[in-house]
């Protein structure tokens, strides 16, 4: 497959192409869904054991790290992921093209995971520096590559990135279960010492399923290349003495970013408690709640696989919603407030059930409401954000604006990990105020940005 040049497909090829897909969509969309699936698999199915293999003591094949330093990690190691999606962007507009370096992304990442699965500290470093180099590679333009495959009209574009969300979340539901299954379960490890091996380098065979995962989808991102040979090559090069067009911002364009600025602050805040789902939230399922249902015991990373469930059923509703009301609908900063409200009452929840965690471990069913709620929570902001952006944006600013808006993601990553290194579950007290804390500062934020919807609207113009 050439990875450098963009194929012009002939008539026949190219309407095969552009209808041959799932559901009627571009055939293109079939490779692209699947490449994600399996990338999102390898992530969150590292994800949901990191913190966990962290704080794990080294008898019990962990790093033997205190709360304060793991978190710190994590913190730093989520934002950098999304971080990478700037220099990672401007790598493919630039110079290797979308195609080209969704694969290289994608080599990399498995790179990565192998090397967590060699159990020394050296190779663990390595390991998350590589898949955040990776990540960075893969993530902007597969979503660009997705984009190429529809004209700017056309009407199945909402819908392709609706499929496209799905394969995210499947991906992210399935990982857990494989990946907590391998590195926390009672059952493989037993299972490995009766193979003679050593038990408690489960962890290790838990950070290989996820590079597993990322060599299948690479596997048939190459497979099926044929059906993107038309999107993401190589950028033309600009003809000698050729200048790129720098019109200067309007009025109008300022008043635009004005409102994605006030959007952007409020937007990495809601990631900064919504995160805790895989750190500090990650702990107490692992330290404080009783991981079994009728009787039968499950890996307390399980507990992340929640968030991608609920997404899958909540989602279809959501939209649903949005359409059903029309232009009664609320606004995207009257969304983004909800959105705040719903994530502010789903960690309030915590407060109980951490004074709760004083007389012993605690039911799943409180984590089981607190995940809901945030999910409802992230129905109103996070596609709406995503949606808003690209609609404020100037036209010739739309990849760097969309890079801007992930370092609010990023941000709110790094605070998720500061916050969640104050998690002591020897100190229910303390875990009330944390989480307590964070819920009256999501209820805040959410009345401020309700006061401010107002003049967020008015300089958002004629976008609604």
């Amino acid at each position: 497959m050439k990875m450098h040049a963009t194929v012009k497909a002939s008539p026949e090829l190219d309407s095969a192409l552009h209808t041959g897909g799932l559901c009627g969509h571009p055939q293109g969309l079939t490779t692209l869904f699947f490449t994600e699936l399996w990338e999102r698999f390898s992530y969150y199915g590292m994800r949901a054991i990191l913190i966990l293999y962290m704080v794990a003591a080294v008898a019990d094949g962990g790093l033997g790290f205190t709360t304060r330093t793991a978190a710190t990690i994590y913190g730093i190691y989520t934002m950098s992921v999304y971080l990478g999606s700037i220099p990672g962007g401007y790598v493919a507009d630039r110079f290797l093209g979308a195609r080209l370096s969704v694969l290289v992304g994608g080599i990399i990442i498995a790179l990565g995971h192998f090397s967590l699965a060699v159990p020394t500290l050296p190779f663990f470093y390595a390991g998350l520096c590589l898949i955040v180099a990776g990540t960075a590679f893969l993530k902007p333009n597969i979503s660009a590559m997705l984009g190429s495959l529809y004209s700017e009209d056309d009407p199945r574009r909402d819908a392709g990135f609706s499929i496209f969300y799905m394969g995210i979340n499947i991906g992210a539901a399935l990982a857990p279960l494989v990946c907590g299954f391998l590195a926390q379960s009672r059952q493989f490890r037993s299972v490995l010492a009766a193979a003679g091996m050593d038990p408690h380098a489960s962890w290790h065979w838990g950070f290989a399923a996820a590079g597993v995962g990322m060599a299948l989808g690479l596997v048939q991102y190459v497979a099926g290349g044929r059906r993107i040979a038309h999107v993401g090559g190589k950028p033309a090069r600009l003809a000698p003495g050729g200048v790129e067009s720098r019109e200067p911002l309007t009025g109008e364009e300022w008043k635009r970013i004005g409102a994605m600025a006030v959007l952007f602050f409020f937007n990495m805040i809601f990631w900064a408690v919504y995160e805790q789902g895989g750190s500090s939230l990650n702990l107490f399922a692992d330290r404080l709640t009783r991981t079994e249902i009728f009787g039968w015991p499950f890996p307390s990373s399980w507990f992340q696989t929640l968030d991608p469930v609920f997404v899958i059923l909540l989602a279809p509703a959501f939209s649903m919603l949005w359409v059903r009301l029309g232009k009664r609908q609320p606004s995207s900063p009257a969304k983004f407030s909800l959105g705040l409200l719903l994530l502010g009452l789903g960690i309030a929840i915590m407060v109980p059930a951490s004074l709760l965690a004083a007389g012993g471990r605690v039911s799943i069913w409180w984590l089981f409401s607190v995940y809901l709620l945030e999910v409802c929570g992230e129905l109103c902001l996070s596609p709406v954000g995503l949606s808003t952006v690209t609609k404020l944006a100037p036209q010739r600013m739309v990849g760097l604006t969309m890079g801007v808006w992930f370092l609010g993601t990023a941000l709110g990553n790094y605070l998720a990990g500061y916050l969640s290194g104050f998690f002591d579950a020897h100190d229910p007290t303390l875990l009330a105020r944390l989480f307590g804390g964070m819920a009256a500062s999501m209820f805040t934020a959410a009345g401020i940005l309700a006061l401010l919807t107002p003049l967020v609207r008015r300089l958002m113009g004629k976008v609604h």
